[in-house]
């Protein structure tokens, strides 16, 4: 049976640049519907957060507003708690070897950008697995997270790859880039990746050798999908 691992952040906030704190987690639609989907092509699915610490989801993910309806804000929370077990007893990153798996997702949310961004064992599975070749799917704000992979000289594994996340528009039309301490795309492009964007919260995905990224929540299912397939090729 193939194998996936969903790393989710453990935070339950965000600091702003002023320090106040921004209530967030994990964006319900990022995992409940690639966990659907891989769940309905029969693979084994395990969960990682640092710590093992159970994740915390961002209540506005799961709003009328953020999902596209009350049917399916509804939807997506009734998918939530039919893993609730799974999601209240994640395993520590520390204990994770990525050859174990055939596939790696990182789902977003704000969260990523306040414990993943600077996680060395996150930066190290991520590095342990782009060099293994396992496809990593990073979606939204989950890029963030491959800040903190090095390498031991010093450099940036993924500098020169094609990758997407959400980007500094799409921060702007939420209202928080002018309350941030950094944005996603701008940090990515700093250290050398080479970020496509296409039109804000339109369904958009990256592929580039291994990488696999998504820039936002809409794109979660295909990301998914598309996942599922390289790993069948």
């Amino acid at each position: 049976m193939s194998k996936v691992l969903f790393v989710v952040t453990a935070a339950d906030h965000w600091t702003l640049a002023d320090g106040s704190k921004h209530p967030t987690g994990y964006w319900a639609e990022e995992l409940a519907e690639p966990h659907r989907l891989f769940t309905e092509a029969g693979w084994d699915i395990t969960l990682a957060t640092p710590g093992g610490t159970a994740p915390t989801v961002d209540a506005g993910s799961l709003t009328p507003a953020s999902t596209g309806g009350e049917d399916r804000a509804a939807e997506i929370a009734a998918y939530l708690e039919s893993i609730a077990g799974l999601l209240a007893h994640p395993e520590t990153l520390d204990g994770i070897d990525v050859t174990d798996y055939d596939v790696i997702i990182y789902p977003g949310g704000h969260g990523p950008m306040e414990d993943l961004a600077v996680d060395e064992t996150s930066g190290r599975l991520l590095t342990q697995a782009l060099d293994a070749g396992v496809p990593l799917g990073i979606l939204c704000h989950a890029p963030a997270a491959l800040l903190a992979s090095r390498r031991e000289d010093g450099s940036w594994p993924f500098a020169g790859y094609r990758m997407t996340g959400f980007t500094d528009a799409e921060e702007r039309i939420g209202g928080l880039a002018d309350k941030a301490k950094w944005l996603v795309q701008s940090r990515l492009v700093a250290l050398g990746a080479d970020f496509v964007e296409a039109d804000p919260f339109t369904e958009h995905t990256v592929s580039d050798r291994t990488l696999y990224t998504g820039q936002n929540p809409a794109s979660s299912a295909q990301l998914a999908t598309v996942l599922i397939a390289a790993a069948a090729a």
